[in-house]
């Protein structure tokens, strides 16, 4: 029971913290995330023909799930691509460091862990969207792995634990790297030395 109590306020406060993350957001990394979440759902809309189109056919008409696992996946890697964007900085925000300080340290190898780790989490993510709102028979790998009618009758009823997984995945990978640009800020860049 303490247990528990320890997890949910661990969550509220990763929570917390990445909703501040996104109220400091620049213009230009809503813009980014904005136009990153429209060009995902379009390519995942295209390939899984959620978007009627001439390129693709789709064999099993979309069930009605599909279309908010679509958007709210496409939203959220939106989300997760503006994180990688720099935040613009005034001049007054660059500091130079002093001649001996350094970037690198004990925390720099947990930060490549975390990054790392939020990288394959939102991989999986887009990946498991994918064959989640995608026509089941119309999926090469399902459909040799499983054949016609293993495809309707073990992929199909599976896609929705992988829609779930999918959304799951994508945003816990938002989640920790928003609450990283608040718990664990990037070190501010160096200043370039002007040489008189």
């Amino acid at each position: 029971m303490h247990r528990n109590r320890r997890r949910i306020a661990a969550l509220r406060e990763s929570l917390a913290l990445a909703w501040q993350a996104l109220r400091s957001w620049s213009t230009r990394q809503i813009l980014i995330a904005t136009a990153s979440a429209v060009a995902v759902a379009i390519v995942l809309g295209v390939a899984t023909v959620l978007i009627p189109n001439g390129l693709f056919t789709r064999e099993i008409p979309p069930v009605w799930w599909n279309y908010p696992v679509w958007l709210i996946t496409s939203a959220v890697t939106g989300l997760l691509i503006g994180t990688y964007v720099q935040p613009q900085r005034s001049a007054a925000d660059v500091v130079a460091p002093a001649p001996d300080a350094s970037h690198e340290g004990s925390g720099s190898a947990a930060s490549s862990r975390e990054e790392r780790r939020t990288g394959r989490f939102a991989v999986a993510g887009g990946m498991l969207a994918w064959f989640a709102v995608g026509c089941p028979v119309c999926n090469k790998i399902a459909l040799i792995a499983l054949g016609y009618t293993g495809a309707l009758t073990w992929f199909a009823p599976a896609q929705p634990l992988l829609a779930a997984a999918a959304l799951i995945l994508s945003t816990v990978a938002a989640v920790w790297r928003l609450r990283g640009q608040v718990a664990c800020p990037l070190p501010a860049p160096r200043a370039q030395a002007v040489t008189a």
